[in-house]
């Protein structure tokens, strides 16, 4: 574990339970803090647009709070198949129709990350093919009765049965489809935090 990243306080934006245990499970000491928000975005955006619109639109809630010690994260996962986003279903039909259109099909994960400390700012997105078999109507019944994915972007969570039985190929990070890239997040967060150390001394010597 990178040391300079003891000297902050972390904070998680978010209260999906897979992204609070992929950041357990990477060493990370956080504290998760959640706001209500609008998931709404402009409609002239697309894919990957999308997510970082929607983790930026986080971050901005927590923007005037932070101090000088303290790293917050943000992210939105959204699923972009045939052109359109598929948000988290309202209800069985939706979620029904979502994985339909995945079914036999291969679409993308994509995750908006914004890390925001006091004196910097950075947004980075990470993309993965995802291709599905086809799925039959009682298989996607099954999976939506059983499973109850209405929480999920798209409709499904690839570490839950329909990942096992329908999940053919990924291209890309496989934790970014659970929900967070945290390899790329790891990476990130590292020279994040020498960024903001300097701005911040900078801004002492002043």
């Amino acid at each position: 574990m990178n040391e300079d990243l003891n000297r902050f306080r972390i904070i998680l934006a978010s209260g999906s339970p897979r992204r609070k245990q992929l950041l357990e499970e990477l060493g990370l000491e956080f504290d998760v803090i959640t706001r209500n928000y609008s998931e709404a975005f402009p409609e002239k955006l697309k894919g990957e647009e999308i997510a970082l619109y929607l983790s930026g639109k986080k971050a901005d809630l927590f923007r005037d709070e932070l101090s000088e010690n303290e790293i917050l994260i943000t992210a939105d996962t959204i699923v972009w198949c045939n052109g359109r986003v598929l948000g988290k279903p309202s209800d069985k039909e939706e979620a029904y129709s979502m994985i339909k259109a995945l079914s036999g099909n291969t679409h993308q994960v994509i995750t908006g990350v914004t890390l925001l400390s006091a004196s910097a700012e950075r947004s980075f997105s990470d993309i993965t093919n995802v291709t599905f078999d086809f799925l039959t109507a009682e298989e996607i019944n099954y999976y939506i009765g059983n499973f109850k994915p209405f929480d999920k972007a798209g409709a499904y969570g690839i570490q839950e049965w329909i990942g096992l039985a329908a999940c053919s190929r990924i291209e890309g990070s496989y934790f970014n489809v659970v929900g967070l890239p945290v390899q790329k997040l790891y990476r990130e967060l590292i020279g994040f935090v020498k960024q903001s150390t300097s701005q911040s001394s900078t801004k002492e010597n002043q």
